[in-house]
């Protein structure tokens, strides 16, 4: 299940506006992923750290996140210093470290962690459906919430659906290998948890119809931007553009 370990809090972060969060937490993260030069990045980076400080989430679960991130990145480290060819840095027997490798490797570093510290600080602190209310509130398109909402409600019955599946195929002798058979039964699998899926979407439908649904989601929160909320989308505002002007010096 997608747990969500993060949104239960009462810091400063959990207190703001959501809309806020999401506007300035994609306009943060657009400037990160196009920013090249390192005073920037390692500026991004320290500012991330400081939004998880402030949001008081917990640290170990925080780690857990990046060691995941962080175990793809390395694949990159083990690949790119020796396949981006450019200027020779060193070399370790036979084969050549480039600069060029090493330095993209870092930049991919540095953004990845970056953004994703953001985005637990600002986003992972709120709980899904806060989310996809304040989408529609920034007038996201309504399919595109409802889509949104009901794949995270309904992700957890697929599940139980392909292990059940799985669980009765084992039930017959099924072991999985590679080999025809198993490709096969994986098929069928597939096969009837689409069939499975498309039945209860169609009873759930009905069931939402019976209930009175007229194709729109009512919150109960009441969002409303607070002195605390404009004070916090001031200072970020400023300090992406700090960000913004960092990298354009790094270039000159």
């Amino acid at each position: 299940m997608i747990s969500e370990p993060f949104a239960i809090g009462n810091s400063f972060i959990h207190r703001l506006d959501p809309r806020i969060r999401v506007v300035l937490t994609g306009a943060y993260a657009f400037v990160v992923a196009l920013s090249y030069h390192f005073p920037a990045l390692i500026a991004a980076v320290v500012l991330s750290t400081v939004l998880i400080a402030i949001s008081r989430v917990p640290l170990a679960v925080v780690l857990k996140r990046i060691i995941w991130v962080n175990a793809f990145i390395l694949l990159l480290w083990l690949l790119l210093p020796f396949t981006f060819k450019g200027d020779v840095l060193t070399h370790i027997g036979s084969f050549a470290i480039y600069r060029p490798g090493v330095i993209l490797a870092a930049q991919i570093t540095l953004k990845s962690n970056a953004i994703l510290l953001a985005f637990i600080a600002l986003i992972a602190t709120m709980s899904f459906a806060t989310l996809g209310h304040a989408l529609y509130r920034l007038r996201v398109p309504e399919k595109i919430v409802h889509l949104l909402l009901m794949t995270y409600r309904y992700v957890f019955v697929i599940e139980q659906e392909y292990l059940r599946l799985i669980r009765a195929a084992k039930i017959r002798g099924f072991q999985p290998g590679t080999n025809s058979n198993t490709y096969r039964t994986y098929s069928y699998v597939i096969g009837m948890l689409f069939v499975r899926a498309a039945t209860r979407a169609e009873r759930v439908h009905q069931a939402m119809l019976c209930r009175g649904f007229k194709g729109k989601f009512y919150s109960l929160q009441d969002f409303q931007i607070g002195p605390e909320s404009w004070v916090f989308a001031i200072l970020m505002t400023a300090i992406i553009v700090g960000l913004i002007l960092i990298e354009g010096s790094s270039v000159v």
